[in-house]
Formats: structure tokens, C-alpha cells, sequence
């Protein structure tokens, strides 16, 4: 369970304010929201599975401590790139010729291919031996993350300007690689 609630809460903090929740908002605005959530759903699943898979496997191979450093201090790294990186445009991709739930679930594939969250997912995986936690809470955190884009994206917005939703999210990953940092250590 507490593979579950840690990747549960990691991957949610990544998932604020990154790129696939603006494309969930878009997506929303052309498509019935049922086919939206059904396609990012999908999408979701597919990018974390591959990337627990491989956290997993990297896992077996690595000492418990050496671990904790690694995944603390690539929580830093995710802090720091979240920091330093620049105002993403907001995509949009049409229905093409596949329709809406698999526009939108390749859409998510390629989106969080390389992406924090995932990055995040294959830390967890390495950390924790029970990769089908890693997964369930992975997969819920970008649904949960993702939806809430999908409801409440205009109030984020409107009162939330994007450079302070980055700030949170970067300052949050910087605290745990710190308090994994600390832990390890002392």
C-alpha cells in the first residue's frame, strides 16, 4: 500500500500544470468528455506500464540504499527541470482519421513519452518491489490529475497564473529528493 499512495502522490504533483492536462482541456473543448477520459485513460496505462516495466526490472538489479539516492536525487533533477523549463505551447491535434478516443490516446502516448511523470513511475518502480502498486497509483494520479484538467482547468487558469502552478510543482519534487537526500544519510 505504501508503493500505491507514494507513486499515487508523486506522479500527482508531476502531473499538475504539465502539458498533457492543457491537451486534455483542448481535447475536451472539440470532443464529447466521455471519449476524451476513455482515450487519455488508455494512453496513460500504456506510457506507465512501460515505464514500471522497466523500473521494476532496474530495481531487481540495485541495492535498496543506493536506490534511495538515486531516486532522491532524481527527484531533485524533476524540481529543477520543472523550474527551468519554459511555457509550453498548448498543443492540438485533430480527429484525423482514427477518431477521438484513439486521437487522444496516441495523443497521450506520445505526450508523456520522456515525460516527468514517467520518469517518476520507473523511479517508483525501482524503489518499490510491487510494481502493480507502482501502476494502480501511477495510472490513478494522471487520470485523477488529468481529469481535474479536464473540470476545473478554466478556474486553474483564471486564478492560478502557469508560472506559479511550476513553482509549486518544482518546489514539491525539490522537497522530497531533499527529505530521500536527508533520510539516506542520516
Amino acid at each position: 500500500m505504501e508503493a500505491f499512495l507514494a507513486t499515487f502522490v508523486v506522479v500527482f504533483l508531476a502531473e499538475l500544470g504539465d502539458k498533457t492536462q492543457l491537451l486534455v482541456m483542448a481535447f475536451a473543448a472539440k470532443f464529447p468528455w466521455q471519449q476524451v477520459l476513455i482515450g487519455m485513460t488508455l494512453g496513460i496505462f500504456i506510457v506507465h506500464a512501460l515505464a514500471v516495466g522497466v523500473g521494476s526490472f532496474v530495481g531487481s538489479l540495485i541495492d535498496p540504499a543506493v536506490m534511495e539516492v538515486v531516486a532522491s536525487l532524481m527527484f531533485l533533477a524533476f524540481g529543477v527541470w520543472t523550474l527551468r523549463s519554459g511555457d509550453e505551447e498548448d498543443e492540438e491535434a485533430g480527429p484525423g482519421r482514427y477518431g477521438p478516443v484513439l486521437t487522444v490516446m496516441m495523443t497521450f502516448i506520445v505526450g508523456e513519452m520522456g515525460d516527468k511523470t514517467q520518469f517518476a513511475a520507473m523511479t517508483m518502480a525501482a524503489t518499490f518491489s510491487a510494481w502493480y502498486f507502482v501502476l494502480i497509483g501511477a495510472v490513478a494520479a494522471m487520470v485523477l490529475a488529468d481529469s481535474l484538467g479536464l473540470i476545473a482547468g478554466a478556474f486553474l487558469h483564471r486564478y492560478l497564473p502557469p508560472a506559479r502552478m511550476k513553482l509549486l510543482s518544482g518546489g514539491i519534487f525539490c522537497a522530497f529528493g531533499l527529505a530521500g537526500l536527508l533520510h539516506a544519510f542520516l
